[in-house]
């Protein structure tokens, strides 16, 4: 995978602008994983649900074969720009725990709303695992 960065272009923090992937693999596409926990209960704050989400993620890559160093796209649907804003350092030591120094493309659109109304957050992932 070839992280995509012209010369000239500031480097981003927390994401990438692009990758170009190539040779024969496999694409794992992931459903938008929300905040809910194995029973459906959801912690109040939008750290703890991203944290669940990503958490979440890890797994259903695992069941892949894949890790978090084969994603290659992210799409976060938040419902509240301040939630986010305030949720930062949680944010960042989730990612830690979960993405470690990976920071794949990604794009974070703000919505008024998910289909469960407790959920906070909801990530989409798409990944790529070369054949060995």
């Amino acid at each position: 995978m070839l992280t995509l960065q012209p010369a000239e272009w500031s480097k981003p923090r927390g994401f990438s602008h692009g990758v170009a992937v190539d040779g024969p693999g496999r694409w794992v596409v992931l459903a938008g994983q929300t905040g809910g926990d194995e029973k459906g209960d959801y912690a109040p704050d939008m750290a703890a649900q991203t944290g669940t989400a990503l958490h979440r993620i890890i797994k259903l890559l695992n069941e892949a074969g894949a890790g978090p160093e084969h994603i290659v796209r992210l799409t976060w649907y938040l419902t509240s720009r301040e939630e986010y804003q305030a949720a930062g350092a949680g944010i960042g030591t989730a990612w830690k725990e979960t993405l470690g120094r990976n920071f794949p493309p990604s794009t974070l659109l703000y919505i008024s709303g998910l289909v469960d109304p407790r959920a906070k957050v909801e990530i989409e992932v798409t990944a790529f695992v070369p054949n060995a």
